[in-house]
């Protein structure tokens, strides 16, 4: 029998772990002890099934991802100061509606400007337009570069990475332990960091056949294909992370891999102490079969 797919998102200073229904969250707070903390996620897929059908699935798990991951953050970031609530939907929706309006503006507005002062010297929009996408991807992977000489930001790409090294052992037939996970890669083909290069790439290719519209329209079209691109982009991902899977999707799954470099670093045996109470925590809630280490 296939094991079950299971995923998670590096926290401050720890990491949280998702399976179908639920969520664990294992952060080490500053007196080096692990807080664990169990949900049972209110999956809407489960009670509106259209939300399981292709191309719309990955919509749902986008926005889904952005809602538990910000919950998870809240709960990372709570342990290392005086408690707080729980973000409220509203600040949660506010929050993503921020993010995406800069979104916007990094990445469509500013690269549609910057064409516009060379659009003139180029006769052919298909050029254009990828010099645009070329504009956009180099402003993505050069923001994730420069975040990434952060030591805090430092300090959670060693937690992706145990992330990744946890969920490949749990992958393979090896029982989960700390010697065990640090064999493995911190790559793995399921990583939003591919995600959202594929959405970027897919968003590039798809965009090129609209001309050169106003700069309004160009972002009403990005918003209105937004959810085709990203139900597009969680097929190809999907796809990509199986075991046996074509060759194609391999290939198109490998910018992603090498920009995984940047997102993720070797993590210390304590991290990835972290990052195993957190599946452990998620398989054991789900009744999951689980292969331990007994050492």
């Amino acid at each position: 029998m296939a094991k079950k797919s299971y995923g998670g998102q590096a926290v401050i200073e720890g990491v949280m772990m998702k399976g179908k229904d639920k969520i664990a969250i294992a952060v080490r707070n500053d007196q080096g002890d692990i807080i664990l903390e169990n949900r049972t996620l209110n999956n809407l897929a489960d009670k509106f099934k259209f939300l399981k059908w292709p191309m719309l699935r990955g919509v749902f798990a986008l926005f889904q991802s952005l809602i538990i991951g910000m919950q998870a953050l809240t709960f990372s970031a709570n342990q290392f100061g005086e408690e707080e609530e729980e973000l409220s939907t509203k600040e949660i929706i506010f929050t993503i509606l921020t993010s995406f309006s800069i979104a916007i503006a990094f990445f469509v507005i500013l690269p549609a400007t910057i064409i516009r002062l060379i659009q003139e010297f180029i006769e052919y929009d298909l050029v254009l337009n990828f010099i645009e996408g070329l504009i956009k991807i180099t402003f993505f992977i050069s923001y994730i570069y420069v975040i990434s000489r952060f030591e805090d930001i430092k300090r959670v790409f060693q937690y992706h990475g145990a992330e990744h090294k946890v969920i490949h052992n749990y992958e393979s037939d090896l029982p989960l332990s700390i010697e065990n996970a640090g064999q493995f890669s911190t790559l793995h083909p399921r990583c939003g960091t591919n995600f959202l290069l594929l959405v970027m790439i897919t968003s590039i290719l798809l965009f090129s056949f609209f001309g050169r519209p106003t700069l309004l329209n160009r972002i009403l079209i990005h918003i209105t294909l937004l959810p085709v691109v990203a139900g597009l982009s969680y097929e190809i991902i999907k796809k990509a992370g199986k075991d046996k899977v074509n060759k194609i999707f391999k290939l198109i799954a490998l910018p992603g891999l090498y920009l995984q470099k940047l997102t993720t670093s070797e993590p210390t045996p304590d991290q990835l102490e972290v990052a195993i109470v957190s599946l452990e925590a998620v398989l054991e809630e789900e009744g999951t079969y689980l292969v331990m280490d007994n050492d």
